[in-house]
């Protein structure tokens, strides 16, 4: 996993504040329940670039920076 610089962070802060809607393209997640195309709602973003997404099927999985892709 790449570390994210301050640079990379606010950008991602940016385009995805709180209340955006995400699609999940793929996740590096072999227990997770997440099929691509689920749709989600952002609620926030930490300081690894973690977004984290309440999911409209019910789950709160976060998404990796640099890892998931949505």
């Amino acid at each position: 996993m790449r570390l994210i610089t301050s640079g990379e962070l606010a950008a991602l802060k940016a385009a995805y504040p709180s209340g955006t809607r995400v699609r999940l393209l793929s996740m590096d997640d072999p227990y997770g329940k997440l099929m691509p195309g689920d749709l989600g709602t952002v609620t926030g973003i930490d300081d690894t670039g973690t977004v984290f997404v309440s999911w409209d099927k019910g789950s709160s999985l976060g998404l990796v920076y640099g890892i998931d892709r949505y």
